[in-house]
């Protein structure tokens, strides 16, 4: 089974988020909608997940139009981030022929340039070249299709006084090979914003904590799921203030959607 975690560059609309959700029918998961970010994070999988991901990402490059959209999370395109995610019973080898199936599939019917990420390059790497590599779709710019091991995406927002070039400090500061943060701007308030991408040794609880040792933590945020396994491994009783649950699993949610996924680990990234 194959997870594929979508990231529209969308987080206001709200009639256009439902829409694009409705596309993943069966397969979603979860949605996480931001709006100072403008941007929303569709969690989808089971069997046959590339044929909803690929009508998620049909659907968002119908309704979204880059040149009208204005938001604090860096993006190049409509559908802006497509991983695929290997579960228990899946391989990268798995993720990365759905990744190139996908991709052909999204230039050839929709006329949207995929550039690939995984074991070859990272995400970050793309976002610095990627858009150089192809010619930009009008509208909807480019897709970063990706695959990759479980990751957890994460936001510490800083009380004030903190500004954001706080924020920028602590996110250099704490940035390591398996954590990935920005300092960011959000309304009136900057936060931390995490990519954890080897949650199996560092998890919400140890981004937490690293900022905590230099600045007031006004709240976590947990963007879409976690695994069970890191959820397991850090105190219950510190769940509420790290934004973590049990509902907030993997596990729980295709539980709750008949599929099984297996018994899986966070994956170490390749």
């Amino acid at each position: 089974m194959l997870e594929a975690v979508i990231n529209i560059s969308e987080g206001r609309r709200l009639d256009v988020i439902a829409a694009v959700a409705a596309a993943g029918g069966d397969h979603l998961l979860d949605v996480h909608v931001d709006g100072d970010h403008h941007r929303s994070v569709l969690t989808l999988a089971g069997p046959d997940v590339e044929e909803a991901a690929f009508a998620v990402v049909a659907e968002a490059v119908t309704h979204i139009d880059l040149r009208e959209h204005a938001g604090v999370h860096p993006r190049l395109g409509a559908a802006d981030v497509v991983p695929f995610v290997p579960l228990a019973d899946s391989s990268m080898a798995d993720a990365m022929a759905a990744r190139n199936r996908v991709a052909r599939r999204i230039t050839a019917e929709l006329g949207v340039p995929c550039v690939a990420y995984g074991p070859e390059r990272t995400l970050p790497d793309v976002r610095r070249h990627g858009s150089a590599e192809v010619d930009t779709h009008p509208t909807a710019g480019i897709c970063c299709i990706g695959a990759r091991p479980v990751l957890v995406a994460y936001n510490l927002w800083l009380a004030p006084p903190a500004d954001l070039d706080d924020a920028r400090r602590i996110a250099s500061a704490i940035r390591s090979a398996s954590l990935r943060t920005l300092g960011l701007q959000v309304g009136a308030h900057v936060q931390v914003s995490c990519n954890l991408i080897d949650p199996a040794t560092t998890g919400p609880d140890v981004a937490f904590d690293a900022v905590l040792a230099v600045a007031e933590v006004q709240r976590a945020e947990l963007v879409g799921l976690v695994p069970r396994s890191v959820l397991d491994a850090i105190a219950e009783r510190r769940w509420p203030q790290l934004d973590l649950a049990a509902s907030k699993t993997i596990e729980a949610r295709l539980s709750q959607a008949g599929l099984d996924g297996g018994s899986f680990r966070a994956a170490h990234p390749d």
